[in-house]
């Protein structure tokens, strides 16, 4: 669900990473392989600014022919379901922390894609909000 696709260009010996859903992202490396590896941080970093900027984040499009996906961590994918949620409620983290009966610092954390937060606690929050994790597992 959070596979989000990327184009790599070459240029001048480096291959070059675009986000079409997160214009924000950018990221390089010396190999495609390197690049793409790069990419997730890429991407994470991306999610941030929207957190910062207060925005939605946008979901992944379906990746067109040349593209690769870049899949996401299970914990930000939950994050990244939290801070939408909390979006579409128009709720602020100090309302969150309230709800929860938490300190608004331990929200912040949860809705930070760098923050190891226990997986738990997000879907907690993401209950509070009435919503629900269900975790799949697929052959690679």
């Amino acid at each position: 669900m959070y596979d989000y696709p990327v184009t790599v260009v070459e240029a001048d010996g480096a291959h070059l990473v675009f986000c079409p859903d997160l214009p924000e992202m950018h990221s390089v490396g010396d190999t495609v392989e390197e690049a793409l590896r790069e990419a997730g941080d890429g991407i994470i970093t991306a999610l941030s600014i929207y957190v910062d900027q207060r925005r939605p984040i946008p979901l992944p499009s379906e990746p067109t022919e040349g593209q690769y996906l870049v899949h996401l961590p299970a914990l930000v994918v939950a994050k990244v379901a939290l801070w939408n949620a909390m979006q579409e409620r128009g709720m602020r983290k100090a309302d969150l922390a309230r709800k929860l009966g938490v300190k608004p610092p331990q929200v912040d954390r949860l809705v930070d894609f760098l923050h190891s937060s226990k997986i738990e606690q997000v879907e907690n929050a993401l209950q509070t909000l009435g919503k629900k994790i269900w975790i799949t597992i697929e052959a690679a």
